[in-house]
């Protein structure tokens, strides 16, 4: 389905005034050129490649241990398919919120499109995560895809980071409310009022931290790669509660994502309770942020295997409970591929060029 802006006269018009920045002028010769790369402090990308497919082998290994084959394949074989189709419908619904999430955060900037366009470019990231053996090429291809300028794919690249980050306190919520429920066994009331304290204290910090960027832009060096990026986010100064508001939008996620995982467990007849889950998903999802392996093949089934030991459930259901998660990943980046190729042209307007005032 194609954008009903696409093929707007204004839109267009707007995407043709800024295909085209205009060049920076070349710095005076008594400037002093920047001091080059040390070619020696950045490994080739292939040996990063090669060190993640040694570490998704090695840990998948670790995984599979111990694992009684036959078992395990009688267990494939009594997969209840419609908890795990649940869970997979979830999984879409959860992706999509993110979308809502993303679209939040960039709109303000000056993307100005329809939700639809920032759900299909968030599922085309997650098609080419899986694809990629990087751990940032979804981003960046989101990035590419959202904008046609230079300037425009940066400040898009800054709208993903500012993602991440709130999906990151959000399962910092989470875990740290479920981990203290199951410690102190804590009623329904009384994990609401920690969970409520977390995100309002989370929330009150980065209000405070969003309204003194200029502050911070400030005593950065001038021109430095982390005044750019920083200066760039100015326009999240105007409005402070954005950021915040898109923490509360990640917990659903994080809430959402752990769901799903729950209803991939009962289709293995792994019942356990939900604040275990709100526990384990966010811990594993940390983890497979950490770039060891390719897709966090590996880390999420040896990851699964230990914290549900102690629970009494089986490696076998652990593993299983793993690859039926990665296989609702991958139906869903599936789905990411087939609107990448649906739609493989970039017609979007770039945000017009944010200028930061000087002090």
């Amino acid at each position: 389905m194609h954008d009903t802006n696409d093929g707007n006269v204004a839109s267009d018009h707007r995407v043709a005034r800024h295909r085209s920045p205009p060049a920076m002028p070349a710095p005076p010769s008594d400037q002093a050129a920047p001091p080059p790369t040390d070619p020696r402090r950045r490994l080739p990308r292939w040996v990063t490649t090669a060190a993640r497919i040694a570490g998704t082998a090695a840990l998948l290994a670790f995984a599979l241990r111990g694992i009684d084959w036959p078992t395990f394949l009688e267990l494939l074989e009594t997969v209840d398919w419609r908890w795990w189709g649940v869970g997979l419908a979830l999984s879409f619904a959860v992706n999509v919120l993110a979308s809502i999430r993303w679209a939040a955060l960039a709109r303000p900037i000056g993307f100005d499109l329809p939700l639809q366009a920032f759900v299909r470019r968030f599922f085309e990231g997650q098609f080419f995560s899986l694809c990629l053996p990087t751990s940032i090429g979804g981003d960046v291809v989101k990035a590419y895809r959202l904008a046609d300028t230079t300037h425009g794919r940066v400040l898009a690249g800054c709208t993903i980071l500012t993602d991440r980050l709130c999906g990151l306190a959000a399962l910092g919520i989470l875990a740290f409310t479920a981990l203290t429920t199951k410690h102190f066994d804590l009623p329904i009331l009384a994990t609401l009022v920690v969970g409520a304290f977390l995100l309002g204290t989370v929330v009150i910090v980065l209000r405070w931290a969003v309204s003194h960027l200029d502050w911070l832009t400030a005593r950065l060096p001038q021109g430095h790669a982390v005044q750019r990026v920083v200066s760039r986010l100015l326009p999240y100064q105007q409005r402070p509660w954005l950021v915040a508001s898109a923490v509360a939008w990640s917990l659903l996620v994080q809430m959402g994502g752990a769901l799903v995982v729950a209803c991939i467990g009962r289709s293995v007849d792994a019942i356990l309770p939900l604040t275990f889950w709100f526990v384990a998903v966010p811990l594993l999802a940390l983890a497979m942020i950490l770039p060891i392996s390719i897709s966090g093949v590996g880390v999420r089934e040896g990851g699964l295997a230990l914290l549900l030991a102690p629970e009494g459930v089986a490696s076998e259901k652990a593993v299983a409970i793993g690859l039926l998660w990665f296989l609702s990943t991958i139906v869903c980046g599936l789905a990411g591929g087939v609107m990448f190729l649906a739609s493989r042209t970039p017609k979007h307007p770039s945000p017009p060029p944010q200028t930061v005032a000087a002090d």
